[in-house]
C-alpha cells in the first residue's frame, strides 16, 4: 500500500471530521503509522503542520457557514471547536482579518484554505544516497529547548542563534575544544528527542556535543541516545532544510521505511576552514524501522 493513498485516507477523515473533535492519534492511524511519524510527512509533504491544517480548514468552513446560514456565531464556534466565542473570535480574525460579526452584517473577502492531496506535487525522479546504518548507545551533551512542530517553525532559529552566540556555547565548545566525537565523529550536533507521553507533536532540541564521559560539574543537559537503525543522508548547511524536506516528503513514501518514533533525529555538523557557513557537511540520521518491524 502506497504513502498517498494512506496520507489520502487521513485527509479523507479530517474532511468528514471537521466539525467534530478531531483526534491527531486517530488521524494518524487512517494512515496506517504512528502520530509522530504522520506529524512529520505531513509538514514535509504539504508545508504546514496537521494541527494548523485542521485549524485553517474549520475556519474556512465556519467563513463559509457564517454568510450561507442564520446559525448563532456562538454556535458555529461550538460546532468547530471553540468553547469560548472569544477565541473563535480570534482565530477568525487570524485567518481571515476581520471577526465573524463584521464578515457577516458586510460584503468583505475572505480566505479560503483548500483541502489538500498527496502527493502535493508529485515530481518523481529524485536521486538521494542514503545509507542503513546501526548506531550504537552513546549521549549528547548540551542546552535543549521543548518545541511542538509549529513553535519550532516560528522559534527554533532564534533558539539557534541565541544560543551559539552566548557563553554556555563557548563553555560547552571547551568541553572538547571542538574534536569529534568517537560516535558521530562531529564537534556538533542537534538531536531532537521525542517527548514521552506529549499532546502533540513535542520534541526536545538539543544544540551539543558527542560525550562518552560526563563530567558531573558541568551545567549541561545530559541526554541518551539508544542503539539503533538510522537512515543517514548527507548534504550541506545550506540545502540541510531541503534535504530534510525530501526525506519526509519522499523519501520515506518511495522506500517503505517509516521513521522510529521513539528515536531522536541526528544531525551532524562538519565545519570547513574558510568556507562560508552554507558550505558546511551536514549529516542526517534519521532512526527508521521497516513496514514488518
Amino acid at each position: 500500500m502506497d504513502w498517498s493513498t494512506r496520507m489520502n485516507w487521513a485527509i479523507d477523515y479530517i474532511e468528514e471530521h471537521l466539525d467534530s473533535e478531531l483526534s491527531l492519534e486517530e488521524v494518524a492511524k487512517q494512515a496506517c503509522c504512528s502520530k509522530y511519524h504522520f506529524h512529520r510527512v505531513f509538514l514535509a509533504s504539504f508545508n504546514i503542520t496537521c494541527a494548523e491544517y485542521i485549524r485553517r480548514r474549520k475556519l474556512t468552513l465556519a467563513a463559509t457557514e457564517l454568510l450561507t446560514s442564520k446559525t448563532s456565531i456562538a454556535d458555529i464556534a461550538l460546532k468547530y471547536g471553540y468553547h469560548s466565542p472569544n477565541a473563535f473570535t480570534r482565530a477568525f480574525r487570524d485567518v481571515h482579518g476581520i471577526t465573524p460579526s463584521k464578515a457577516r452584517s458586510t460584503s468583505v473577502r475572505l480566505s479560503s484554505f483548500n483541502r489538500v492531496f498527496s502527493p502535493s506535487q508529485n515530481r518523481g525522479g529524485k536521486r538521494m544516497d542514503y545509507t542503513i546504518i546501526e548506531v550504537p548507545e552513546f549521549s549528547v551533551i548540551g542546552k535543549g529547548k521543548h518545541f511542538d512542530l509549529g513553535s519550532f517553525i516560528e522559534s527554533g532559529p532564534k533558539f539557534w542563534k541565541d544560543y551559539v552566540n552566548s557563553e554556555d556555547y563557548q563553555a560547552l565548545y571547551s568541553l572538547n575544544e571542538g574534536r569529534p566525537g568517537e560516535i558521530t565523529q562531529s564537534p556538533l550536533l542537534s538531536a531532537y528527542f521525542p517527548k514521552e507521553n506529549g499532546q502533540r507533536d513535542e520534541f526536545v532540541d538539543v544544540l551539543g556535543i558527542e560525550s562518552q564521559e560526563i563530567s558531573p560539574s558541568t551545567n549541561f543537559d545530559v541526554h541518551k541516545v539508544l542503539a539503533a537503525t538510522y537512515a543517514e543522508f548527507m548534504c550541506t548547511y545550506k540545502t540541510s532544510m531541503k534535504t530534510n524536506r525530501y526525506i519526509y516528503g519522499e523519501w520515506f513514501s518511495s522506500t517503505g521505511y517509516e521513521r522510529d518514533g521513539s528515536k531522536p533525529d541526528i544531525v551532524s555538523y562538519f565545519p570547513i576552514p574558510f568556507k562560508p557557513m552554507g558550505e558546511m557537511r551536514v549529516r542526517w540520521w534519521i532512526p527508521v524501522v521497516g513496514q514488518s518491524d
